[in-house]
This record gives C-alpha cells, sequence and structure tokens, in this order.
C-alpha cells in the first residue's frame, strides 16, 4: 500500500531518481500571433514521427533551495514501505495566496496507479484550509503526459512564456513554458 505522507527530509539522489524526465510521443506546438488589434497563443496537438525522450538535470543550486524547503507542510512523499516514489515540492505563497507547486513527480514504474492524483489531492486538501486560493505549476509544452495529468486533476491551462527558458524558446525543439493553476 502506498503511503502519503510529508517528506522529513530532502535526499537529493533519492529525488533525482524519481525527477528523470518523461517520454512523449506528442507535443503541443505553441503558435504567437501579435498584430496590432490582436494578440493571440494557440497550442495545437501535434503527433511526432517518434517518441521524444525528455531528461531533467539538477544543477547544486536547485537542489539546494529545494532542501530548504523541507520539512514543510506542502513538501510530500509517497512511498512504498520505505521507497520513495512519488513527490511534490511547494510552497505558499503569501503576496497572491497560491500554492506554487515546484515539482512533482511520481517514479515512472509507479505511474497510472492514482499516486499522483493522491498527492495532488492531499496538497489541496492542505492549502485550502490555510486560505490559499490556487495551485499553480509550470510544465512544458512537450511535456503532454503532465499537461493531461494536471488537466484531469482539475488545473487549466492560464499561461504561456515563450521566452522563460531561453530567449530561443520558439525556435524548432526547443521547448516553451507552459503556467497551469487549479482554482480552489
Amino acid at each position: 500500500m502506498i503511503a502519503i505522507r510529508p517528506l522529513a527530509s530532502f535526499d537529493p539522489s533519492s529525488f533525482q531518481a524519481i525527477a528523470s524526465g518523461y517520454r512523449t510521443q506528442e507535443v503541443f506546438r505553441v503558435s504567437h500571433f501579435e498584430e496590432r488589434e490582436r494578440i493571440s497563443f494557440n497550442l495545437t496537438l501535434e503527433t511526432l514521427p517518434e517518441s521524444g525522450v525528455f531528461q531533467f538535470s539538477y544543477d547544486a543550486g536547485e537542489l539546494a533551495r529545494y532542501a530548504t524547503l523541507v520539512p514543510d507542510t506542502y513538501c510530500l512523499g509517497a512511498y512504498d514501505d520505505a521507497l520513495l516514489v512519488g513527490v511534490a515540492l511547494a510552497e505558499a505563497q503569501a503576496w497572491n495566496r497560491t500554492l506554487q507547486v515546484w515539482e512533482f513527480h511520481v517514479a515512472e514504474a509507479y505511474r497510472g496507479q492514482g499516486i499522483g492524483r493522491r498527492l495532488m489531492e492531499r496538497l489541496a486538501g492542505l492549502a485550502a484550509p490555510a486560505g490559499l486560493r490556487a495551485l499553480i505549476c509550470e510544465t512544458q509544452n512537450t511535456n503532454v503526459p503532465a499537461i493531461r495529468f494536471y488537466r484531469a486533476v482539475g488545473f487549466r491551462l492560464e499561461g504561456v512564456d515563450i521566452s522563460y527558458y531561453s530567449n530561443e524558446d520558439m525556435m524548432p525543439g526547443r521547448t516553451v513554458a507552459v503556467f497551469m493553476k487549479r482554482r480552489l
């Protein structure tokens, strides 16, 4: 039985084993149109000719920052006995009363079992009584599995940033930041 409980500490190795990346057969192609009287962004789902594999990498600074978040009410782990199989690292933002979900991952072998849904529901269940109004996360236009998951648990796409990662995010082969929000 998988148990969801607060993270007592942050182990970079365990985290990186879970937060390794994703595989997808699809991407949301982002287009941006800007005219004098109209500005629009469009995301169109496209099938890739072959599966794309995207690897996450974390530098020492990012891992050190995540370590400062733990222990916290909004940092949760999903455990199969003592084995960490899912993680949610989130932080309350007082200025706009939101819960920023910095990292959210389930180990590949454990996906599709409802663990991610349970982690997200626990976050929402902690955030609402604390007076927070929404959960916010950022993902990539190439991470269609994550976008589908977030939408399935109540998130909506509420923003696109075409230069979040670099000034060339709209170039072929690059990724565009997608911001999603679940209102509580």
